[in-house]
């Protein structure tokens, strides 16, 4: 069992000290986003624009093809329903 912390302590990242309490707690956490933060990559200005016309193109895709089943199903009721 003192194998796996004295390997937990080894990972890159790990703060050697051990926080007590609930205040301790927070202030790993509020620290463990900070350092998560500092690793995200901000995308360029012709990539945003590349993954917002994905977006909107799958979106619309999709509202397409439910608004085709849903005027089918819809059809399909009222063919069985009202004769």
């Amino acid at each position: 069992m003192t194998e796996v912390g004295a390997s937990r302590r080894s990972q890159p990242g790990h703060r050697g000290e051990q926080k007590k309490g609930f205040f301790g707690g927070i202030w790993l956490f509020i620290s463990q986003v900070i350092d998560e933060m500092r690793k995200v990559v901000t995308p360029t200005r012709s990539e945003l624009l590349q993954y917002t016309v994905v977006v909107i193109v799958f979106v619309a895709l999709i509202m397409a093809i439910v608004s085709a089943l849903d005027f089918g199903f819809t059809k399909l009721v009222f063919w069985v329903f009202a004769g």
